[in-house]
């Protein structure tokens, strides 16, 4: 999915609930989330993406110790360990999710894409090849639209029009 994906956990997300969530951009969770990769309980292992996913994001040693014990993790620990980039109360959950939604879908489409793109495929390489990615993610920002659209806008002091092209 090349645009930026939110995903907002309330109540219990375990195995591929929290999987859907990892493949996710940005995680806000209700305070009363809990959430695991039980699977290894089950006898066998987390199978959408989970073993790979956790450990990019919340560290080795961490997404070991979780999946290995099978153990679920409350919305806030969530947040210290970094899987969630905010925990807040259950009725403020989709708002605060729709806010942040539209403060990114306020910018440039196509820069966007690109930006995810190199962010996902540079973690993934050494850093010399993913500088080199993310200067081919510049360049096709270069002859867009969108990217003239920005600089008119920003010297007119009004905010700009994007149309993703």
């Amino acid at each position: 999915m090349p645009k930026p994906v939110i995903a907002a956990v309330n109540g219990y997300a375990f195995g591929g609930g929290l999987e859907i969530a990892l493949a996710s951009d940005i995680r806000i969770a209700s305070n009363n989330a809990i959430v695991g990769l039980t699977e290894t309980s089950l006898a066998v292992i987390p199978g959408a993406g989970g073993t790979q996913r956790l450990p990019r994001i919340v560290g080795l040693a961490r997404a070991k110790e979780m999946i290995f014990r099978a153990r679920r993790i409350s919305a806030e620990e969530g947040f210290a360990i970094g899987l969630f980039l905010e925990v807040v109360e259950p009725d403020k959950l989709m708002e605060r999710s729709f806010e942040i939604a539209h403060e990114i879908a306020a910018n440039g489409p196509v820069a966007l894409a690109q930006a995810k793109y190199a962010i996902n495929k540079g973690s993934e390489v050494s850093l010399p090849v993913g500088l080199a990615i993310e200067s081919n993610a510049y360049a096709v920002t270069i002859p867009t639209k969108d990217r003239i659209e920005g600089l008119t806008a920003f010297r007119e002091k009004r905010k700009p029009i994007y149309v993703g092209e």
